[in-house]
Order: C-alpha cells, then sequence, then structure tokens
C-alpha cells in the first residue's frame, strides 16, 4: 500500500520502518504512483538531473568569465590555483567540494544550466557533495541516484511547512535547506540508516537557523556564490557526526518549525529585499552606486 500523504519527516521515518524500506526506496514509489509513471521512469528523470549538476561542475570549472555586474566568476579559478600551489588542509575532498559549490553557484550567474536544488541561489551545495564524494569514494550512478532522491524527499517535505525563498524565510530556506538536503544525501551514499540520515539533516538544519538573505545590490551573487562552498562542507559535518550516531536533541519536525518561525519574525529587510544587512553596509553601498550609474 503506497502511503500518500507524508508531510512530516516523523511520517516518512515511521513509513519506511513499517515498509522496511530506505528513504529513497520508499520516495521513489510514492513519486512513481502519484505521478502516474514507472519506478524506472522516476530514476530516469533523477539521472537527467544528476547529469546536468556535473554538467554544469564541468563548465563552471572551465571558465572564468564574469556575471554582467563584473563583481562575481573568477573565484573558482582562484581556488583551483591555490589547490595546485598547496593541497588543502583537509585534503582532496575538501578541495573537490568547494571548487565544485564555486563551479556550479559561478556558471548559474553566467546564465548556464544549473539544477535549482532546491533554488538557483543554492545551487553549487547539493551537487558539490553529492558529485565530490561520489568521485572520491567510488559511489556507483545507480547510489548517486538513491542520494539525489533522498535530498530531494528532504527538500520536499521541509516545503510543506515552509517556503523555500529567501523572500519568505531568509537564507536559512534556501542554502540552510540546501545544506540539510545534501548532509542527508552524503549519509545515504556513506551508508547512513534512515536515523542517520534525519539526523544528519536535523543537524545542519538547527545549525543555520536565523541565516538572513541580505544580497548586495540585489542580485544573487554576494554573499550567495561564497556561501555555497561554506555550507556544502558544513553539510558534511552534519553527516559525519551523524554517522557516529551523534543525535539532534530537538526532533528534525520540530527544528523545521523553529525555521518557520524564526523566517516569520526575521525582519522582511533581511529577506531578500537588500534594504539591511551586508546590503547596505558602505562598501555595498558603493558597489550599487557604482553599478546601477552603469
Amino acid at each position: 500500500m503506497i502511503e500518500k500523504d507524508i508531510n512530516s519527516f516523523e511520517q516518512l521515518y515511521k513509513a519506511c520502518n513499517i515498509a522496511n524500506v530506505s528513504i529513497y526506496k520508499l520516495a521513489q514509489t510514492r513519486e512513481a504512483y502519484l505521478s502516474e509513471k514507472t519506478e524506472n521512469e522516476v530514476r530516469e528523470i533523477v539521472k537527467r538531473s544528476l547529469e546536468a549538476m556535473k554538467d554544469a561542475i564541468k563548465s563552471g570549472l572551465n571558465s572564468n568569465e564574469l556575471s554582467l555586474s563584473g563583481m562575481c566568476g573568477a573565484d573558482c579559478e582562484r581556488l583551483q590555483k591555490r589547490f595546485q600551489r598547496k593541497p588543502a588542509l583537509f585534503g582532496n575532498t575538501f578541495e573537490k567540494i568547494t571548487a565544485y559549490a564555486l563551479a556550479t553557484s559561478e556558471e548559474n550567474l553566467r546564465m548556464g544550466k544549473i539544477v535549482a536544488c532546491p533554488t538557483a541561489g543554492s545551487c553549487g551545495i547539493v551537487p558539490s557533495v553529492l558529485v565530490a564524494v561520489g568521485e572520491n569514494f567510488n559511489i556507483s550512478e545507480y547510489e548517486q541516484i538513491n542520494a539525489l532522491i533522498t535530498a530531494g524527499e528532504i527538500g520536499r517535505i521541509v516545503s510543506n511547512k515552509v517556503a523555500l525563498a529567501g523572500a519568505v524565510a531568509g537564507c536559512q530556506a534556501e542554502c540552510g535547506v540546501a545544506s540539510a538536503m545534501s548532509a542527508g544525501a552524503v549519509c545515504q551514499m556513506l551508508g547512513g540508516s534512515n536515523k542517520q540520515i534525519l539526523n544528519a539533516v536535523a543537524l545542519a538544519l538547527k545549525n543555520l537557523l536565523g541565516l538572513t538573505c541580505d544580497p548586495v545590490c540585489g542580485l544573487v551573487e554576494i554573499p550567495c556564490v561564497k556561501r555555497n562552498p561554506f555550507l556544502a562542507i558544513h553539510a558534511v559535518t552534519a553527516a559525519e557526526l551523524a554517522l557516529a550516531d551523534i543525535e539532534s536533541k530537538i526532533p528534525l519536525d520540530e527544528i523545521v518549525d523553529a525555521l518557520e518561525q524564526t523566517g516569520k519574525l526575521m525582519s522582511p529587510t533581511l529577506k531578500e529585499s537588500s534594504q539591511a544587512g551586508l546590503a547596505k553596509t558602505k562598501t555595498a553601498l558603493e558597489l550599487e552606486k557604482s553599478l546601477f550609474k552603469k
């Protein structure tokens, strides 16, 4: 029997336990039923998204074209050159995650093809973690697709409570949710149980509550681009803790409730309106004046 109404993480966990299946398996079966497709057709759709993520990374790694504003676009190249001179402290996987996150985010600025996961402003987080870990730990494409389905189910359930938009709940609902999705995905790829996966999501999300959306010049560039690699690494930290059976003391559904409440309490000036925060610093105002003179 297909459980059609799974709108909370508690419901998801219980349904998986009853069916004795992984989160991705329940999600793909449910999606197939609701969309009137076969499970193989659902997986093929997810595979196309995975391929698009890899294409965006490849394009971004090989370009230093600036955005139309001229403010962003060359940081991925700078980072790659730095790692060529001296390896990162945390090793090659760290190098790949941070470079891939920048590559994807900068590709978005160039109007390249990306996968909004869950949004364009947070598009570098899930792909960077999923692809880098997949490459460095020899994770099969099949398992990567499973992880991406898991990430999608996480984002879907959060979106039942909170609109995944900076204008509604700040960047906690964009990059914050992307980081939580990534934490669940990497935990899935590394053999985590359903309980560990959901703990990884909880640990990632609760430590990003209150993250504002205050883009400089009203553009999805500063601080958005560099925020992607930071929160990709944040996701891996959450997964590592969860895989050690370190649990969130606050249940995941309650964290989502807190996310919703925090978004409502957050000033509208800090929710994508560029009326406060970084967007109204002295340097940001100078950039805005210079940009719009052009």
